[in-house]
């Protein structure tokens, strides 16, 4: 496969026009040229956090294939499937699934705080005990686990993060010394960051002070719902491009008409493209991850080489995925191709056009 003439977007290198070469899945060269490019090349997206797409929630079903089919579209190869609380049983069969279809899983809860629940069912938040913990360590799928630093003890953290599991600190009412035990204890993430979290505050900033004061990435759904443009270019001036890791969220009614759906047994209602609960809480959301990127380079005025960073790079660097987010000999050639005005031509999964079809 080679691709030419392109703006190659590398994350370290930056920006010039070239050619791209790969073979037996991997990025063989890159020469750089001086033609004028006829369009831009990027890493493929990686989103960490996600629930599914087109009638397909990860938790429940089983037409993964579909989701992945419709992220191709959106510029996404590499992703993590997300649930949200439930019962342990349910928990594994997820984890299981997973496994059979080769990904990497996040479980989003249920060790999280009922105060700061959003759209979590109640009924399955709880502690973990240190005997789940141990059988969830069984599942070379899991990867990620978001709680709640007040709920889970450091301990916890520590033995998730020692045996590679990336701990996200998230829908937690923690207060700044909270917050900084799961510090401490190891844990560099923030999920979907300022959401479900305790508000700064002038006399105590809580986890989110925490997460802007410290060397934490965030996840950010950049929707202009969720965070207003504003607050995302706040947060990018106190964090810069190389500790924001842009995130969907999305749920299975992403790339379909509004109307009622599902989430963790929780009805959702999708107006205007926006979900919510029956009392008004969002409900995860229907981004793609293309609109994404564009409104966090309109939120913040970000270049492309930023841009590469906080939809690829920076995940791919805190996920331990060694060989992707760049465009560079030796790494995966997971790219994708886009027009001058950040919009989704063509996507490559191991060199292999995978988008458009055919």
């Amino acid at each position: 496969m080679r691709i030419e003439r392109v703006l190659v977007v590398d994350p370290l290198d930056g920006e010039y026009v070239g050619s791209v070469e790969a073979e037996n899945g991997k990025i063989e060269s890159v020469e750089a040229d001086g033609e004028k490019p006829r369009a831009i090349l990027m890493p493929a997206f990686i989103d960490v956090h996600t629930h599914g797409a087109v009638g397909v929630d990860f938790l429940d079903d089983e037409d993964w294939e579909k989701v992945e089919e419709f992220f191709h579209s959106q510029g996404v190869v590499t992703f993590f499937p997300t649930s949200v609380s439930t019962s342990f049983d349910r928990m594994v069969d997820f984890l299981e699934r997973a496994e059979r279809k080769g990904k990497l899983a996040h479980l989003e809860g249920p060790y999280i705080s009922l105060e700061k629940k959003g759209a979590q069912n109640p009924e399955f938040i709880r502690k973990p005990t240190d005997e789940e913990i141990d059988e969830l360590l069984k599942y070379g799928s899991l990867r990620t686990i978001t709680l709640a630093p007040e709920v889970v003890e450091p301990s916890i953290v520590e033995k998730l993060e020692s045996s590679g599991i990336r701990v996200s600190l998230g829908h937690s009412n923690a207060t700044y010394e909270e917050a900084m035990r799961g510090y401490r204890a190891g844990a560099r993430r923030i999920t979907h960051f300022p959401n479900a979290l305790r508000s700064l505050h002038h006399r105590e900033i809580g986890i989110s002070g925490a997460g802007l004061l410290h060397d934490f990435y965030l996840e950010i759904i950049s929707d202009g719902i969720h965070v207003s443009p504003k607050m995302v270019e706040l947060i990018f001036k106190i964090k810069g491009c190389d500790r924001i890791i842009l995130i969907t969220d999305s749920i299975s009614a992403t790339g379909l008409e509004d109307g009622e759906y599902e989430l963790g047994g929780l009805k959702v209602f999708v107006e205007d493209g926006i979900a919510r609960l029956e009392d008004g809480t969002l409900a995860g959301s229907t981004l793609t991850f293309s609109r994404a990127v564009k409104n966090f380079g309109e939120f913040t005025g970000a270049d492309l080489r930023c841009l590469s960073k906080v939809s690829s790079y920076n995940a791919a660097l805190h996920m331990g995925l060694e060989e992707k987010g760049r465009i560079s000999e030796g790494f995966d050639a997971d790219l994708v191709i886009l027009d001058f005005d950040l919009n989704v031509l063509e996507v490559y999964s191991s060199g292999e056009r995978v988008f458009p079809e055919g």
